[in-house]
C-alpha cells in the first residue's frame, strides 16, 4: 500500500531535467511540498510552474559546499522542515583512463561524490528531527547512483569509481541512522533517455550512441516511479536498493 507524503517536504537536486525533473513531479503528486535545486534557474522555474503551488526554486551548484548548505538551510527556513532528500545531481563523462582529460575526473568527483556528501551532511540534522515528528515519523535519503556503481567496465573507470563510492557511503550511512528511522536508499538506473550522454566528448558520444542505439532505453519517469515507491513505504519498511535497467540491457 502506498502512503501519501502530505505534510512533508522533499528536496530534489539536479531537478532541471531528466530524472530529477520527473522525480519532483512524482513526489508532488504524492503530496509532498517541493524544493527543487539545480544550476539552471529557468528550467527550475518552468518545473515549478508545471507543478504549481508553493515550489521553492533554488539555483544551486552543489559542488560548492556553501551553496549546498544554503540550499538545505533555505528549504528548512521556507517550509519549516525537511523529510526527503533526493541526491540526483550528477554527470557521466566517459572514455579511456589513458590520456584522459583530468578535469573530467575532477568534475565527476566534485558533483557525483562531494556534492552528494555536502548536501547529505547539511540535511541530516533536519532529517533526523523529521523522523521524530508527525505526520510520518520517518525520513528518507535517496541517492541516485547507476548500474555503473555495481559493475565496472572499460571506458568508464572514474565514473565507476564515483558511483561505487556513492554505494559505499550510502550503506555506511544507512547502518548509522537506520535505528533512528532515517532510511537511506540507493537507486541504480541503467540506460535512461537523459542529457548525460550529451555532456561527453564527440568521439565518446558516437560510441555510446552505437552501443545503445538498438536498445529501448528507460524514460526518466521509470526511475521517478522507483524513487516515489521507495519513499512512500510505511515506516516499518525500508527499500535499501533498487536496480532498474531497460529490459534489453544485458549489463
Amino acid at each position: 500500500m502506498t502512503e501519501r507524503l502530505d505534510g512533508t517536504v522533499a528536496l530534489v537536486t539536479g531537478a532541471s531535467s531528466g530524472i530529477g525533473h520527473a522525480t519532483a513531479v512524482a513526489l508532488a503528486e504524492a503530496g509532498a511540498s517541493l524544493a527543487v535545486a539545480a544550476r539552471r534557474r529557468d528550467r527550475l522555474e518552468a518545473l515549478a510552474g508545471q507543478i504549481g503551488g508553493d515550489v521553492l526554486v533554488l539555483e544551486t551548484d552543489v559542488t560548492d559546499e556553501a551553496q549546498a548548505r544554503s540550499m538545505i538551510d533555505r528549504t528548512v527556513a521556507h517550509f519549516g522542515r525537511l523529510d526527503t532528500l533526493v541526491n540526483n545531481a550528477g554527470v557521466m563523462l566517459l572514455g579511456p583512463i589513458v590520456d584522459a582529460p583530468v578535469e573530467e575526473w575532477r568534475r565527476m568527483v566534485e558533483l557525483n561524490l562531494l556534492g552528494l556528501l555536502y548536501a547529505t551532511h547539511a540535511a541530516l540534522p533536519h532529517l533526523l528531527a523529521a523522523a521524530e515528528t508527525d505526520p510520518r515519523r520517518v525520513a528518507d535519503i535517496v541517492n541516485v547512483s547507476s548500474v555503473a556503481g555495481r559493475f565496472a567496465r572499460s571506458g568508464s573507470g572514474v565514473y565507476n569509481a564515483t558511483k561505487f563510492g556513492v554505494g559505499a557511503f550510502s550503506e555506511s550511512l544507512r547502518q548509522e541512522v537506520t535505528q533512528r528511522h532515517v532510511r537511506v536508499s540507493l537507486v541504480e538506473p541503467g540506460a535512461v533517455a537523459t542529457e548525460l550522454i550529451s555532456h561527453n566528448r564527440p568521439g565518446v558520444i558516437e560510441g555510446l550512441q552505437a552501443m545503445w542505439g538498438p536498445v529501448e532505453v528507460l524514460e526518466p519517469q521509470d526511475i521517478a516511479e522507483a524513487i516515489a515507491f521507495t519513499v512512500t513505504r510505511p515506516r516499518r519498511a525500508a527499500v535499501n536498493e533498487i536496480l532498474v535497467r531497460p529490459t534489453e540491457q544485458e549489463r
